[in-house]
């Protein structure tokens, strides 16, 4: 695999996820008062100068490259949480040709070992790798990405604020952030959410024939259930977060885009989650949906 297809799957990844009807998110059609589903798209297109050069660059590079080429297209924060996941995956597939030709035959699923290591030769374990070998830089280039989409501080992290220069490497800022932070959870996890659930939830929809809008839906419904959406906490209240994941469980139970009662189901959580401040936009858990997608695809899902 080429840092060229390395490229296409990070920009083919930010497509399927937007062009999803995924609740409560934007997809076609289905617009926010400050940002467009054409946002998103532009978002998409803007990366692939930056994770195309993803072996010469360190993970805050990355970030920060495609960062700066989004801010060029939009003024909303259309991708930073998707870009801030898949740098280290992206680095992680680029770093050397043994890691790449680990991808045709790796088990993205496969849980990590008794020791909670991720399996020897896979992508995970590669991207374990690339997360441990960040440095104070990458936390600069990434808090300078974060001002840029959006200032404030990194959840609710009481050290290592972005409005501040860091002082931990990027996994350590992570770490502090996690408990309040998807995105940063998954780097304290080595993306456990991400190859744990996210990427067996789309990889069955696939096997079972599902089209990759089904498919990216399912598997976004799948981790809301799972676990309450950081970006809603953070906008609404762990409260909310922790209900919406309750209606979406309900929801699966009725079958989800599976069956006729799920569909419908889904109308109704997808317009329950709509309000003109968009306080219960699951953008967290579209993040992470976008993540299984770039590893599903640099697993050859898309052939």
């Amino acid at each position: 695999m080429t840092n060229v297809d390395i490229a296409a799957a990070a920009q083919l990844a930010c497509l399927l996820e937007a062009s999803a009807p995924k609740p409560g998110n934007v997809s076609p059609g289905r617009h926010f008062s400050d940002v467009r589903y054409e946002h998103f798209l532009a978002s998409a297109a803007a990366i692939g100068g930056a994770f195309g050069e993803a072996a010469d660059h360190r993970v805050g590079e990355i970030v920060l490259l495609a960062a700066q080429a989004t801010s060029r297209w939009t003024r909303s924060n259309t991708n930073l949480g998707i870009v801030l996941l898949l740098a280290p995956l992206a680095k992680a597939a680029a770093r050397d040709a043994a890691s790449r030709q680990s991808l045709a035959a790796q088990t993205p699923s496969a849980p990590p070992d008794a020791d909670g290591r991720p399996l020897p030769g896979t992508l995970r374990e590669s991207l374990a790798e690339v997360l441990d070998q960040t440095t104070v830089d990458d936390a600069r280039d990434v808090f300078a990405a974060i001002r840029l989409a959006s200032p404030g501080g990194l959840g609710e992290a009481a050290e290592q604020d972005v409005a501040d220069e860091p002082t931990v490497t990027l996994l350590a800022a992570m770490q502090l952030a996690a408990e309040h932070d998807g995105i940063a959870r998954e780097y304290a996890t080595a993306f456990a959410t991400t190859f744990e659930v996210a990427v067996p939830a789309l990889l069955r929809t696939r096997a079972d024939g599902l089209s990759w809008d089904d498919g990216v839906v399912e598997t976004f419904m799948t981790v809301l259930a799972a676990q309450p959406d950081t970006h809603i906490a953070r906008r609404g209240g762990a409260e909310l977060a922790r209900d919406v994941s309750e209606r979406a469980a309900e929801v699966m139970r009725a079958g989800g885009i599976r069956t006729d009662e799920g569909r419908r189901a889904l109308g109704y959580f997808d317009h329950s989650l709509r309000d003109p401040r968009n306080t219960g936009n699951p953008g967290t858990t579209a993040d992470v949906t976008a993540a299984a997608l770039f590893v599903a695809l640099l697993q050859g899902a898309w052939t």
